[in-house]
């Protein structure tokens, strides 16, 4: 048999040395996830793991299971005897992490060890510059480079204007313009892959982004579906998975981004053009709404900067803020914000029991 060439899917130098710390397991990625149980590839082909009861007990929040993309440390590098058993996950290098379900900030690894993320948006029905941002921001995060994927360009009647609209909220992002229709922008695509390399592909459903992934590895493993009328995608992924590239490298499908969340997007760098004009505002703390001499606010007036891109900018900050929180705690953090300048929670608390009182007249 033939073996496998851990090295054209991410097992790189770095690896390799972390995995020297654990004499008697062998190394493997994972491709894919199940519930509980997972599937990676090693030198030797791919085979089912389960994590052991000692690393269950000693995990301390969600993000330190397993994720696709991982390295991991089986006690087998076949499947002859059953299932595998992961040991240890090697530290990471990049991650997409989302929170988890419910009032804990607990987080959550939804794919890991990245080098690229293409950020998909077509240009006809999901256009759309805000959740571009979103996303930027996310993927700065990860750790990953984003680059920006604009589908389907054969229904798009106004290709120059969205362009310029676009490379004004991509902050030095490289932009690739693609169809699937004519094969238009492909060979850009193929540039960031290669051997070693580890691809991840995000992007609302229906987007393009299975009719891509088809594209790459030369043949139609993904479903493909188109967006709705109503503008929305249809799911077509269910679950993430890791894909050999025969070019060389790996791609990660993933679902659509909805599970990602906005906490801890970096948006200085999505939005850095705004980050770099805060440094020029009067007041360090300028929150661009209405200080005077706000270096944001004159740039907008002088027709540099939209305002709906500060709107935006304003309104991811303040969802980052809150998400995770259950309603109540929002309410807490909101009261917090409203009564900063009174001294905080406790006057807080104190002025609405006062309030409380004179409403029943005591």
């Amino acid at each position: 048999m033939s073996k496998i060439d851990m090295e054209n899917i991410g097992l790189s130098q770095r690896f390799i040395s972390e995995s020297n710390l654990y004499s008697n397991f062998y190394i493997g990625r994972v491709i894919s996830q199940y519930k509980d149980l997972y599937k990676a590839v090693t030198e030797n082909g791919e085979l089912t793991a389960e994590i052991s009861g000692k690393f269950r007990f000693a995990a301390k929040t969600l993000a330190d299971y397993p994720a696709v993309g991982d390295f991991v440390m089986l006690d087998r590098n076949n499947d002859t005897d059953g299932t595998a058993i992961i040991h240890h996950v090697l530290t990471r290098k990049s991650a997409f992490i989302r929170k988890a379900a419910g009032t804990s900030k607990d987080e959550q690894v939804v794919a890991s060890n990245i080098d690229t993320v293409f950020i998909c948006m077509s240009l006809n029905n999901d256009y759309n510059l805000r959740r571009l941002e979103r996303y930027l921001g996310i993927a700065w995060d990860s750790g990953a480079v984003p680059v920006i994927v604009l589908t389907k360009a054969d229904l798009c009647d106004s290709l120059p204007q969205k362009l310029l609209e676009v490379d004004a909220v991509a902050c030095g992002v490289a932009v690739l313009v693609t169809s699937s229709l004519t094969g238009d922008g492909c060979v850009a695509v193929q540039s960031y892959l290669g051997s070693g390399k580890t691809i991840a592909v995000i992007g609302s459903s229906g987007v393009g982004k299975s009719s891509l992934i088809n594209k790459l590895i030369g043949q139609n493993v993904l479903q493909t579906k188109d967006i709705r009328n109503d503008d929305k995608g249809r799911h077509t992924t269910t679950r993430r998975e890791l894909i050999v590239i025969p070019s060389g490298g790996v791609v990660i499908d993933t679902p659509g981004m909805r599970e990602i969340g906005i906490e801890s997007a970096d948006l200085t760098k999505a939005f850095a053009d705004i980050d770099e004009l805060s440094t020029k505002c009067k007041f360090h703390d300028c929150t661009h709404t209405s200080e005077p001499n706000c270096a944001v606010q004159k740039a907008i007036n002088d027709g540099l900067l939209s305002a709906e891109r500060l709107v935006n900018y304003l309104k991811l900050k303040k969802e980052a803020k809150y998400e995770g929180l259950n309603s109540k705690q929002i309410e807490t953090e909101k009261i917090s914000v409203m009564f900063a300048e009174m001294g905080g929670m406790k006057n807080a608390r104190e002025f609405i029991k006062a309030k409380s009182k004179r409403r029943r007249g005591f």
